[in-house]
């Protein structure tokens, strides 16, 4: 059974232990803060494991999966004969370069180094240790756990022999990588993501519509599509002649509001405020746990219909 070390032991790094646990690795989770991982992250893992049984995606019992995951005193005693590293740390290039250079000093010379990172290009940490072709960004969709979606990315230096074992070991975990062909801040999802809730900002507050009518308008539209075929499908799908069709019918209307939407609008801190001051009226502060867990719940019925499907 090969061994994978989890550097990092928060939201990210806890749940990439239930992805390799799950897929029959061993797996070694260390985190900074002393008895981080034994307090928090291991008993968070197991009910993540006990959510994922309860709605059918656990093929074994949970305990086995948990046995698997054990903590580790130190990145060097993590690191040492895994077959792969996943760095969950905070996003900041000083730590990750630091956090890096201990990893690769003790890592085997044929380990993949993978980042988590959420827009740091890996070329700004991934390039000062020996051995930089073994190094690639692999983001995940927080909680990885619960969506399967992950961004392979690599540096100027990455091996295409890393990418294609990391392509192969995310895929035997359950996961459904993509490749991205060149580094680009953000990746793909949080670019697509932070352009939308920019816009959804200058909507709101413009006066257009409120932080409710945002949330109804994609998940009573626009996500009952993209829940199982992505925009370039949906265009296709709008028009007898397909994509081309589509285009050449409203690619100047696509045009003219692309250019009218205010990605980069200047929000002010009262309107954060006024949004959030909505949002905790619909969701009190005290409710985000439970509502999260909700959420939990609702990814996962919905995995379960696209299996079925």
């Amino acid at each position: 059974m090969s061994t994978v070390a989890c550097i990092g032991a928060g939201t990210v790094g806890r749940a990439w232990a239930v992805v390799f646990a799950r897929a029959g690795h061993n797996v070694r989770l260390y985190d900074a803060i002393e008895g981080e991982v034994t307090r928090t992250a291991i008993p968070g893992a197991r009910r993540t494991l006990e959510l994922l049984s309860e709605n059918g995606l656990l093929t074994e019992d949970v305990e086995t999966v948990v046995a698997r995951i054990s903590a580790a005193a130190s990145i060097a005693e993590a690191v040492t004969g895994v077959v792969l590293v996943q760095e969950s740390v905070r996003e900041d290039v000083d730590v990750k370069r630091e956090v890096f250079a201990e990893i690769a000093a003790h890592a085997p010379a044929d380990a993949i180094l993978a980042s988590s990172t959420s827009a740091i290009p890996g070329s700004d940490f991934l390039g000062h240790f020996a051995h930089p072709e073994r190094a690639l960004v692999v983001h995940p969709v927080n909680p990885p756990s619960l969506i399967p979606l992950v961004e392979l990315c690599g540096t100027h230096w990455t091996a295409p022999e890393t990418l294609s074992e990391a392509w192969g070991i995310m895929t035997d975990a359950g996961m459904r990588p993509i490749l991205l062909k060149k580094e680009i801040d953000g990746f793909i999802l949080n670019r697509l993501q932070f352009t939308l809730v920019a816009e959804a900002l200058h909507l709101v507050g413009e006066g257009y519509c409120t932080p409710e009518d945002i949330d109804a308008v994609l998940t009573d539209g626009l996500a009952l599509r993209w829940a199982s075929i992505g925009p370039f499908e949906v265009a296709h799908l709008n028009a007898p002649d397909g994509f081309q069709g589509f285009v050449d019918r409203l690619g100047p209307m696509m045009k003219r509001l692309g250019a009218a939407a205010q990605t980069d609008y200047d929000w002010t801190p009262e309107q954060v405020a006024a949004a959030h001051a909505e949002l905790a009226e619909r969701i009190p502060i005290a409710s985000i746990a439970d509502r999260a867990a909700w959420r939990d719940r609702q990814i996962l019925a919905l995995r379960q219909l696209k299996q079925k499907q």
